[in-house]
């Protein structure tokens, strides 16, 4: 492309224009808007010609070898003379089809005339992986592509310029050359060029036809409704009917249009003159204007080709002048977010040390929350703030309250006889109405009763086989314990006189306790929920995988699985001892229990005899301390046995709860050697073999994928932001 001003240096800033070419060159431009002009238009409307004017490069005319993928043409002034053509991938380009058109290139031409040019061109399509359109065979390959020509026209005569081509829009298909899935591919390329807000659109327009009806127009007003970056071109001139020259004109004097940036016309060579052979096309083109009528009263500036390419010059130098800054700013936030995205990766695992290392590095801030939890540093990580579940003491602490509640309040059958002077709860009847409290209490069978809770936690996914079912409390409304024990000594009782079969002690305590396995299960079960939540929760928090999580968890489970059932299984194993075993205690608290139930006893008989109004207080006569009160063998007995029953019941109970908490809940689920806690630690990792870290730890090639993208992007916008600098 010769230069045909003398305002070179005035009109192109040649370090800056050299710059953007570069960025387009290490695809800078799939990652940023950059300034670049684009010549757009429908088919047949001379765009072709009108690039081949303002390159001056003798583009194939024989097959639109050129028209279907976008070719980036640049100009730039060098003192040695060269022509290099490469092939930039398309931004959904795979990784071996990049690889393959960046690895060709042809380099060092000293001229590209036409026969050369047409032999590059199908080259390019070959590499390209497009079919032959002069084919009739029906052969692999794609008519259209998103990859990018790039040529680039260096030596000292060339002024300094950067254009891109793009395919024209059509409407209608081909038999054997083209489908619909080409005219929405065409048009999604054209207007990803031209949705770029730093684009010059050069909107080619046949001066012959209705301008309504070209696509293209309708498509520039989409993304530049105020006209501020589209140049219309007209061509065609010489075939516009008279009469109708007019609007034309005045779209060219800005008398109609509404683009700030106005129109110009150009005259591109007709088939009579390639047939005739005028290569001179300036030289056609300036007689034209000079000579044909009315053409030839519009200014200078705004017809032909040169003028165009003028103009086109100074508009893209100050373009990108204003545009300059933005683009810097843009690259380096561009390139901080692919690197943060790349972080949140994490660090690649593609061998055994990586992989172990990573896990190692989840399960150190893992143990960290955990230390943190098990001391409720809850100001020490924000997890506990975003996850109350993450809480684990506050909740274990406060469902051990709940237990030993519900144990005091629902663990027995039968309400114990409440005795005249007694201290409620504390003779181990926990506040459950006795036979002598009628309606006062919460015990009732009716609506109002208040319902006891044996599970408060839903079961996680994964543990429901294992956990136990709620069921309704068992509870004796309707019979006091006295009746009971009564009817059930008659019906067991053997040769004993005034006493009674010790194993016969056994018999009603495995009654009186039937609730305790409810309670129990239910309570360990929302233990093993409450660890198990937490270990979910500090997992997702420091391992945001979801895959690398899932397989962790599917090794993790069997153990954990296997720790649960060990927890359960001791709860089973203290039952059995409490209500299957003999009943057995050497706390000194039964005995005193026990003598207190016989002292009020006594007390009670004797306050019937008291002489309440005396100067010593209430006093009873010797004689009726020894008055006699008929009782038969059996009740004497039954009294005894619910003495006894509600003595050792108590010690029982207290003896029960605090196993369970210690041993079930605590050592097999909190503080022991091997409690869900500590199965992921630097042994597991250790433990595991290679194929199951790549396993866990290996990365999906989705992410694989993802990664090379990152690099390969970033790599990119590193090379930008050095050639800014």
């Amino acid at each position: 492309m010769e230069p045909k001003t003398t305002t070179y240096n005035k009109l192109a800033d040649p370090a800056l224009l050299e710059k953007i070419d570069k960025l387009f060159a290490c695809n800078v431009g799939n990652h940023i808007d950059l300034p670049q002009l684009v010549v757009v238009g429908d088919q047949s409307s001379g765009k072709s010609s009108v690039l081949e004017g303002l390159t001056k490069l003798p583009f194939p005319r024989d097959s639109g070898l050129c028209t279907r993928h976008a070719t980036q043409i640049t100009f730039r002034r060098t003192t040695e003379k060269r022509v290099t053509v490469s092939i930039i991938p398309g931004a959904d380009a795979t990784s071996e089809h990049a690889a393959r058109v960046r690895s060709w290139e042809i380099s060092n031409l000293r001229e590209l005339d036409s026969a050369s040019f047409s032999e590059i061109m199908t080259k390019v399509n070959e590499v390209m992986g497009l079919r032959d359109p002069k084919s009739k065979a029906v052969v692999p390959g794609n008519t259209f592509s998103t990859d990018v020509l790039r040529i680039e026209v260096c030596g000292p005569g060339e002024d300094h310029l950067s254009i891109i081509d793009v395919p024209g829009i059509f409407k209608n298909t081909t038999s054997g050359s083209t489908t619909k899935e080409d005219i929405q591919l065409v048009r999604n390329m054209v207007q990803s060029f031209m949705q770029n807000p730093r684009s010059i659109l050069i909107a080619t327009i046949p001066a012959n036809v209705d301008i309504a009806t070209q696509e293209i127009l309708e498509m520039a007003k989409e993304v530049d409704p105020e006209g501020e970056r589209t140049v219309g071109v007209f061509t065609k001139p010489d075939l516009v009917d008279t009469g109708a020259e007019k609007k034309v004109i005045d779209l060219l004097e800005g008398k109609e249009s509404g683009w700030k940036m106005g129109w110009s016309l150009v005259r591109n060579p007709g088939q009579q003159d390639l047939d005739e052979g005028r290569s001179d096309r300036d030289k056609s083109e300036e007689t034209f204007f000079k000579t044909k009528s009315p053409w030839n009263s519009i200014d200078k500036d705004k017809v032909g080709v040169n003028s165009l390419r003028v103009r086109l010059q100074e508009i893209l130098t100050t373009h990108i002048r204003r545009e300059f800054p933005h683009v810097k700013s843009e690259i380096s936030k561009a390139l901080a977010a692919k690197k943060r995205a790349l972080q949140s990766l994490g660090p690649e695992r593609d061998s055994t040390d990586s992989q172990g290392k990573f896990l190692l590095d989840i399960i150190t801030e893992f143990q960290q929350i955990v230390s943190l939890a098990m001391s409720s540093d809850y100001g020490g990580n924000d997890l506990f703030d975003r996850e109350p579940d993450a809480k684990l003491p506050t909740i274990l602490a406060t469902r051990n309250d709940e237990f030993s509640e519900n144990m005091e309040r629902w663990g027995h059958l039968y309400s114990f006889a409440h005795i005249a002077g007694d201290a409620g709860h504390e003779d181990g009847n926990g506040g459950i109405p006795s036979e002598d409290d009628g309606d006062k209490g919460e015990d009732r069978d009716d609506g109002d009763r208040v319902k006891p809770k044996i599970r408060s936690m839903s079961d996680p996914e994964g543990l429901e086989d294992i956990l136990y079912e709620p069921v309704i409390l068992q509870r004796a409304v309707q019979t006091d314990i006295m009746s009971w024990l009564e009817k059930t000594f008659r019906s067991c009782r053997g040769f004993e006189i005034a006493t009674y079969n010790p194993r016969f002690l056994s018999t009603l305590i495995k009654k009186q306790t039937v609730n305790w396995e409810s309670l129990a299960f239910g309570y360990v079960s929302d233990m093993i929920c409450a660890v198990h939540s937490f270990i979910l929760k500090v997992l997702k928090a420091v391992c945001t995988d979801e895959r690398v999580r899932g397989h962790l968890l599917s090794i993790l489970m069997d153990r954990l699985v296997e720790i649960y059932q060990r927890s359960l299984a001791q709860v089973r194993f203290l039952l059995h001892v409490e209500r299957a075993g003999t009943p057995m205690t050497l706390n000194h608290y039964f005995n005193d229990n026990l003598e207190k139930c016989r002292q009020k006893r006594m007390e009670a008989s004797m306050r019937e005899r008291a002489i309440a109004k005396c100067s010593h207080g209430e006093v009873v006569r010797l004689k009726d301390i020894v008055h006699h009160n008929p009782m038969s063998n059996v009740e004497h007995t039954v009294h005894d046995l619910h003495d006894t029953l509600k003595s050792y019941y108590k010690v029982a109970r207290k003896r029960f709860v605090d196993s369970v908490c210690m041993q079930a809940a605590d050592y097999h689920l909190v503080t022991g050697p091997e409690t869900p806690l500590k199965q992921f630690s630097p042994a597991f990792v250790q433990s595991l073999s290679p194929e199951q870290l790549e396993e866990i730890a290996g990365e999906d090639s989705k992410l694989k994928r993802k990664r090379a993208q990152l690099h390969k992007e970033i790599s990119e916008l590193e090379a930008g932001r050095k050639i800014l600098l």
